[in-house]
């Protein structure tokens, strides 16, 4: 018997990143059940979907579609989940910045596209294999997962959901720099790379839709799916890469944000702010003498319950001082002081024999390109040319 595969330089081609697709989401999966992690889980299942989705590509090139039982396999099983990539990224997107994330009953509802999508494919399947013992519905002889209703439907729910993903991001990194002092180092540079990536494979799907008006012929298409390989090969290493780092386990224990809870009290407290804007002079001067008498940004993990305990009040009455009092979120707020300290130490010359790194750090810094952007920032110089300027003066 012929092995049912044929190697042709398409085929193998494909196989090759399928193979390792379906390695790194084992993999991830085995580590996020070591290591009770929602979002391995979440991205081990991505990585999962994305091999599906070049599995007809890939057996086709392999003529499995050119005879009846591959074939039948083929048309029978919903192998591209389409609509169901868009919210596994979205879930992955908050279970990797909210470790508290669980699904609630009320997200199901994303799931209703893959659901109905599949029970349509059960119904095609039971018909014309069971009913009618012929093709009815596949009387045309074109996977139904390649049609193009279904495929623009894929890139509509993905672009949806990428945009619902970056906006969490972007009220998640509202929330950090005004909760830490430290909000560089817990914005997680890969969740940005991963969403980078995820929309470059939406801008390349609708450039092979403008830009091919043969794309919904099979043959066409190869280019495409080689670059969706390609992007997603990225996204499992580096996403690998990135679960298996010991910050990703350890940071979020010393730094953590719950992000729904917060969401949740944005809507409390309205009178109180109302009382703060009273007596703000009064909170401002409180809390100046605090930051500056116990250096407390000397601390590199302050947060905005450790001021706020310092100040015995509550977290809600330092945040509303600092916004509407300085004009700052708490990050830059903090930094502010670090900046001036380390502004203080090289006027006094302690550069000369210290390095700039270290001063940085016993002013709060907790790394050199965190101390680097915040310094440019605060004063519209790198360090070296702030301290060039001081020397020429």
């Amino acid at each position: 018997m012929d092995f049912p595969f044929s190697f042709g330089q398409k085929s193998s081609l494909l196989l090759i990143f399928f193979f390792h697709l379906i390695v790194f989401s084992l993999l991830l999966l085995v580590k996020g059940i070591i290591h009770g992690k929602k979002s391995v889980k979440w991205l081990s299942l991505l990585l999962f979907l994305s091999a599906m989705y070049i599995t007809p590509y890939m057996l086709g090139y392999a003529n499995w579609y050119s005879q009846k039982i591959t074939r039948e396999i083929l048309f029978f099983i919903p192998f591209m989940q389409v609509l169901l990539i868009g919210p596994v990224v979205y879930f992955y997107t908050q279970s990797l910045l909210n470790t508290t994330f669980q699904l609630t009953k009320k997200d199901w509802i994303h799931f209703l596209p893959f659901i109905l999508y599949s029970f349509y494919s059960l119904i095609v399947f039971i018909t014309d294999k069971f009913i009618f013992h012929e093709y009815y519905f596949y009387a045309n002889g074109r996977d139904k997962d390649l049609a193009t209703w279904y495929q623009i439907a894929g890139l509509l729910s993905m672009s949806i959901y990428l945009i619902l993903s970056l906006r969490y991001y972007a009220n998640y990194k509202k929330l950090i720099f005004d909760t830490v002092s430290y909000a560089e180092t817990i914005l997680f540079r890969w969740i940005r790379s991963f969403m980078v990536a995820f929309l470059g494979i939406l801008i390349l799907r609708l450039l092979f839709f403008i830009l091919n008006p043969d794309w919904g012929e099979f043959g066409s298409q190869f280019w495409h799916y080689i670059l969706f390989s390609l992007v997603f090969y990225y996204i499992s290493i580096n996403g690998y890469a990135n679960a298996i780092k010991s910050t990703f386990f350890t940071e979020r224990k010393n730094g953590e944000i719950n992000v729904l809870v917060q969401e949740k009290e944005k809507s409390k407290g309205v009178i109180q702010d109302t009382a703060i804007e009273k007596d703000i002079d009064v909170w401002k001067v409180k809390l100046a003498d605090l930051i500056t008498n116990k250096r407390l940004y000397e601390n590199p993990r302050l947060t905005l319950q450790d001021v706020a305990n310092e100040l015995r009040t509550t977290t809600k009455i330092i945040s509303s001082v600092v916004n509407k009092g300085f004009q700052m979120n708490f990050n830059d707020f903090i930094n502010h002081y670090r900046i001036q300290a380390v502004k203080a130490k090289i006027k006094a010359k302690e550069h000369d024999s210290s390095t700039l790194l270290g001063i940085a750090l016993d002013s709060g810094f907790n790394s050199k390109a965190t101390f680097n952007r915040a310094f440019k920032k605060g004063t519209g110089l790198s360090p070296k040319d702030y301290i060039e300027n001081s020397v020429s003066k």
